[in-house]
């Protein structure tokens, strides 16, 4: 098996994460590949916020379950309520996607960018985990004003957020359903 396939199939979503800082020339090997994803007409409208401040992490991570308490979706609002639940498990590097809102299919642009990030950190032995709640993470004033914070230009939405760190669990591979594939000859 070659080298790209087996670090795809090897990857896992990683949920607790060791103290120690991954290094800057990992942060940028990585980001250097979420800029060679491809994306639609080469338009790279998307943003990456790269947050490595424990106060900061620690700071987005309360604005969030608070939005998600107060979001409507009732196993959100569960999930936030548990006072043992880090959001970002306790990851010491957190990219935000985020991607101008008037830009035509840039969500698949960051899709194929954030799976760039994914199967990088796994080739350097680093964990982690894609998710999608953090949308909430600007539903609010708080929100709004840690936006502004961040510097996520204007008119940039969230797309997703990635934790990084060194792992500390190694979780099994889940079943695969293959029911999900035809094939028309």
């Amino acid at each position: 098996m070659n080298e790209t396939i087996k670090v795809i199939k090897n990857r896992r979503s990683i949920r607790k994460f060791k103290e120690k800082q991954i290094t800057d020339s990992e942060v940028q090997e990585i980001l250097d590949c979420a800029l060679h994803a491809p994306n639609v007409g080469n338009q790279q409208k998307w943003h990456f916020t790269v947050i490595q401040n424990k106060d900061m992490l620690e700071r987005m991570e309360r604005i969030l379950k608070e939005n998600m308490m107060n979001s409507g979706v009732d196993f959100l609002a569960k999930l936030a309520s548990d006072p043992n639940i880090r959001i970002f498990g306790n990851a010491p590097t957190v990219i935000l996607i985020t991607a101008d809102e008037r830009a035509r299919f840039v969500q698949i642009d960051c899709a194929a960018a954030a799976q760039n990030i994914l199967v990088t950190a796994e080739s350097l032995s680093i964990g982690s985990h894609i998710m999608t709640s953090p949308e909430f993470l600007f539903a609010s004033e708080k929100g709004s004003e840690l936006k502004r914070e961040l510097e996520v230009p204007d008119g940039y939405n969230h797309i997703c957020t990635i934790a990084l760190g060194y792992k500390d669990e190694n979780p099994a591979a889940k079943q695969r359903r293959k029911d999900v594939i035809n094939y028309i000859k």
